[in-house]
């Protein structure tokens, strides 16, 4: 494995646990705690929790519908 596929892999996994991380917390602690805390202002509002991933999702399942359609008509058989 070259150290290049190594870095790429290490910055993936560090930017995955650290989205997973903020989202945990942004989802699961931060409703429990005062509204006026200070660490309200490094977070969007409860209502993007939700819209955020709901978006993605769509994106990226209209996205793999699309590869695969083009994928399976780019390998049609062809008529004899």
């Amino acid at each position: 494995m070259e150290l290049g596929d190594k870095a790429i892999g290490f910055f993936l996994l560090t930017f995955s646990f650290s989205l997973f991380a903020y989202y945990t917390f942004w989802v699961v602690i931060l409703p429990f705690m005062d509204g006026d805390h200070f660490v309200h202002k490094y977070f969007l509002p409860k209502e993007y929790a939700i819209i955020i991933p709901t978006v993605t999702g769509v994106a990226v399942l209209s996205f793999l519908m699309v590869f695969i359609g083009f994928i399976m008509l780019k390998s049609k058989p062809k008529a004899l």
